[in-house]
């Protein structure tokens, strides 16, 4: 099955420097129909103003990964972790038993991000953060972050998750097939620009949330910037 969720439906939260929409249950924000798509919790569409960001808070058993779509986010951990991501590339936090982060965009522009929560298979790993660069400039979507067993090789940030983040750029006209096998769910929202999935209309940052065994087309209907993820159901 496949269900849209349209950018406008999303639950929003806002202030002096957070620009937030919630595709699923998070903080303030509560809809008992939409509390995520198997082991996917949380899916944030964060607009950060510049010079500021989420000062140090903890978190503990969740695997935790951003997606920059525009500028850089830095991140600091109580593991003495420290480094900046920017557009296109991803970061990875494990918290495990327990960490301290914060996030901050330190450029003169706001920075865009997609944060997704991941439920992990198991529970009381060590907490733990990476951050990886990916091509940039070639259309077609790659595994950036997976925990899953085919994976292994791919050169992806590891997740304590049978899950992986799929991202990347299709050019109008262009098609991706991804199948989501039984006992799977997926999750994708186009960054930038508009698809046609099995034949669903998706605005840019619409959600479509898929669950059952179903093979999926992806049509890019203008230049489109695409994140996946795909998780046990």
């Amino acid at each position: 099955m496949i269900t849209v969720q349209p950018f406008a439906s999303l639950g929003a939260f806002r202030n002096e420097w957070l620009n937030a929409k919630h595709h699923f249950s998070f903080g303030g924000y509560h809809d008992p129909s939409r509390m995520g798509v198997g082991n996917l919790r949380v899916w944030n569409d964060d607009e950060i103003a510049p010079g500021t960001g989420f000062d140090p808070h903890p978190h503990r058993e969740m695997e935790i990964i951003t997606y920059v779509r525009e500028g850089a986010i830095t991140h600091r951990d109580s593991l003495g972790n420290e480094g900046r991501t920017e557009a296109g590339d991803v970061q990875v936090m494990h918290a495990g038993t327990g960490i301290v982060h914060g996030e901050y965009n330190k450029e003169k522009t706001p920075t865009r991000i997609f944060q997704i929560w991941i439920t992990p298979d198991v529970r009381g790993a060590k907490p733990g953060w990476g951050a990886k660069e990916f091509p940039k400039g070639d259309a077609g979507l790659s595994v950036l972050a997976s925990g899953r067993k085919q994976d292994a090789e791919s050169g992806a940030l590891p997740l304590n998750a049978d899950a992986a983040v799929i991202a990347g750029t299709l050019k109008a006209g262009q098609t991706y097939k991804h199948t989501v096998p039984a006992g799977r769910a997926a999750y994708l929202v186009p960054a930038t620009g508009s698809l046609t999935v099995n034949g669903a209309k998706v605005g840019a940052r619409d959600g479509v949330a898929v669950t059952g065994n179903e093979a999926l087309t992806i049509v890019a209907n203008d230049d489109a910037e695409i994140v996946l993820v795909d998780v046990a159901a």
